[in-house]
């Protein structure tokens, strides 16, 4: 397949701005089930207007049904996917692994794109997509460039180039949903991870924003994807402005087209002006080592100069208009906002509620010139026509393949039709998006009223347009049942760091170090042991713990990667709380993938958790909840000067207090958890009970509460089981 430029589209407007610019493809959501509950989506009216219009213009069309999905919208579910698939989608991008493996049984010429969601950054996730009937994976936006050529070697791959960079790794974010009950899997995010927040760490006392990630803008190593198997380059930003979506898909057009420097800078500088958060990233697939916006949070803009004060005025050199807005800087954070006042014959006034101070960074962030030239952009499909008109024969119109005749000319007492005549008529396509060129005009004596004449181009181009892009041949409803007996047990599963005087069923050895395990420790304590296994898995990582891997029974993976690194190196399975189980096709793809133990999902209240109970059941019950895994450094990999403790708090401004836990892997840098500010003490559900010990708490009185976990921990939250996740 050629590379693909793919472009977000929140609503209509920014689907139309996308293709004007020249994306290739766009992808959207509709009113359920789409990982951005927050942009404006599109109704299904809209939906077959935007699906026609990139059919028409040779794009395509992609719908994400990339939410968790619970037991109780399945059908509501099937049917969303039913009907985006009959509509003309040509691809849908499902975060739910197992859930795509049942919609591909039902429909098998449905394409599938798993979603970045699903955690994909290995190969082992690539073929499980694969063997499941996914023809492409999103990946995670955290995989190293050796990883995505292994990957890319697997299944067809799309990456991101440009964008918002979530703080933690795909679809193993629970901040928003434990700390305001609004579930990023659901596509609720409230973006905690935007704030400012304290870190006990010498230097990093001041709050900032400590988890706050520059936008990821790869620009010409693009190239180096591409040269990587990369198939679609992705831009991030369905909840953007229309302006910044006809921008980003510019300047990745101009690159991929090979646009001269002096175009492409232009097209780099009308980028920044719609959106620039933290002047950019290159990410983790580059080894860009500090991807932190510490100081400024939000748009910044492009930097136009130097405030002034004149007369008790703000002032700045240069050009600028009504409309025009700005963001003010002081020492690299923010100081305030600015709008445009009036100009002078050298530059332009300010006003801001803000006081500013001479010497101040003043940075476009609303250019509205800009904005209006990126909105007229126009994009049209070229056409080239073959037309015969000769009389005593049917006229003849040819595009490519498609042809068109009707009845036999009359011929033309007087006057008759000239090559200038068809051409002039035939340039007329009315709405569609068409740029008619001539192949050949050929015409003899014939006679058309102009009436007739027309009513005979409407009728070619229409024909046209149906053949280029065609209703698809809607698919039937095909249902489909999992068979789930539930089952209830008493085991209880440990996740520790220690096994000394620990006894349970299972045991699951959490490391600080991946690349020096102690086969002494392991050995402690009493149960079948199981290594964990972080959701971000890189090929490093693997090399770094194979040695460690004969001291367990199995793995305790947080990503569905895991099913087939567990089969390659013949160990039992233990699907983790990653995993998202919510919907009893996950739990019986779970289990129908090897998986001996599963963790339903932590988001899920106690009776959903119970009404999923199958054999092999675990629920998250007591200790610490995990809600983000950070692959990158919160301390902007100040590595000489680093205390290298094991945990920190991370404290925002209402006082909460969240352990960050250091942990290495084969990696050359650190790695970091954030837990939840309070403890889990929720409800045995009958299911085997999964205690966390990773931050700080007793293991074995833990283990001792496991299956009686109200009231066993102090100030300790009843997480989602009270309340399920939105």
């Amino acid at each position: 397949m050629k590379q693909e430029l793919l472009a977000p589209a929140g609503d209509i407007a920014c689907a139309k701005s996308a293709l004007a610019a020249g994306a290739d493809a766009i992808y959207l959501g509709l009113p359920a089930f789409s990982a951005r509950a927050g942009a404006g989506n599109f109704a299904l009216s809209e939906f077959s207007e935007t699906v026609r219009l990139a059919h028409l213009l040779g794009a395509k069309v992609y719908v994400c049904l990339n939410t968790l999905v619970k037991d109780g919208e399945l059908d509501a579910f099937f049917e969303s996917a039913l009907t985006a698939w009959n509509l003309g989608a040509d691809a849908l991008l499902i975060q739910d692994i197992f859930l795509g493996k049942e919609l591909k049984r039902r429909y098998p010429s449905m394409m599938l794109h798993l979603s970045t969601q699903a955690g994909c950054c290995n190969v082992y996730g690539a073929e499980l997509a694969k063997e499941y009937g996914f023809s492409r994976v999103v990946l995670a936006r955290e995989t190293p460039l050796g990883d995505i050529a292994a990957i890319s070697a697997v299944i067809e791959t799309e990456a991101f180039v440009q964008g918002a960079l979530c703080s933690c790794f795909s679809g193993q974010c629970y901040f928003s949903s434990f700390a305001g009950n609004n579930s990023g899997n659901r596509g609720r995010c409230k973006q905690p991870c935007r704030k400012l927040y304290s870190i006990d760490r010498a230097g990093f006392e001041e709050r900032a924003y400590a988890l706050s990630l520059s936008d990821l803008s790869v620009g010409e190593r693009v190239k180096e994807l591409l040269d990587a198997g990369v198939t679609s380059l992705k831009i991030e930003g369905r909840m953007r402005r229309e302006e910044y979506v006809s921008a980003a898909v510019g300047y990745y057009r101009a690159i991929l087209d090979g646009t001269e420097k002096s175009e492409l800078l232009a097209a780099r500088f009308a980028l920044a002006r719609t959106f620039d958060r933290g002047d950019y990233t290159e990410g983790l697939a580059f080894g860009q080592e500090n991807l932190l916006s510490r100081n400024v949070q939000g748009h910044i803009g492009e930097r136009v100069g130097v405030l002034e004060v004149k007369g008790g005025r703000y002032y700045c050199r240069g050009s600028a208009r009504k409309g025009d807005g700005f963001k003010i800087l002081r020492g690299g954070k923010e100081a305030g906002g600015a709008v445009f006042a009036s100009a002078d014959e050298r530059g332009f006034f300010l006003s801001s509620e803000s006081k500013l101070r001479a010497g101040d960074e003043v940075r476009i962030t609303t250019d509205t010139a800009l904005k209006e030239a990126l909105l007229r952009k126009e994009r049209r499909r070229e056409v080239r026509l073959f037309l015969r008109f000769v009389a005593g024969e049917p006229p003849k119109m040819r595009c490519g393949t498609f042809e068109m005749t009707d009845e036999s000319l009359a011929r033309a007492e007087r006057a008759p039709l000239s090559e200038e005549e068809l051409k002039n008529c035939f340039q007329k396509t009315d709405t569609l998006p068409f740029s008619v060129t001539f192949e050949k005009v050929e015409t003899e004596g014939a006679f058309l009223p102009k009436s007739a004449l027309n009513a005979l181009r409407r009728a070619f181009f229409q024909g046209l347009a149906q053949y280029l892009a065609p209703a698809r041949e809607a698919l039937a409803p095909v249902g489909g049942t999992a068979g789930l007996s539930l089952a209830p047990s008493q085991k209880t599963a440990v996740i520790a760091e220690d096994f000394a005087g620990l006894q349970a069923d299972v045991l699951i050895y959490k490391p600080r170090d991946y690349a020096a395990v102690d086969p002494a420790e392991v050995r402690k304590g009493e149960g079948e042991k199981y290594l964990y296994l972080p959701p971000f898995f890189t090929a490093e990582d693997e090399r770094a713990l194979l040695s460690a891997l004969s001291l367990f029974d199995g793995v305790y993976a947080e990503g569905s990667w895991g099913v087939k690194f567990a089969e390659k190196y013949h160990k039992k399975l233990f699907a983790g709380t990653g995993f998202n189980l919510t919907n009893r096709f996950a739990v019986m793809g779970a289990k129908g993938a090897g998986a001996e133990y599963f963790a339903l999902s932590k988001e899920l209240s106690a009776r959903e958790q119970g009404a999923l109970a199958a054999e092999g059941a675990f629920v998250l019950t007591l200790g610490s909840v995990k809600v983000m895994d950070l692959c990158y450094c919160p301390f902007g990999r100040t590595c000489k000067t680093c205390d290298k403790r094991g945990e920190y708090r991370l404290t925002d401004e209402t006082g909460r207090s969240f352990p960050l836990r250091r942990y290495r892997t084969g990696a050359k840098y650190c790695r970091f958890e954030v837990y939840n500010c309070v403890l889990l003490a929720g409800t045995d559900v009958g299911a085997g009970a999964l205690v966390d010990a990773s931050c700080r708490t007793d293991p074995k009185y833990l283990v001792s509460r496991a299956h009686m976990p109200e009231g066993a921990l102090k100030g300790a939250t009843k997480g989602h089981t009270e309340r399920s996740m939105l």
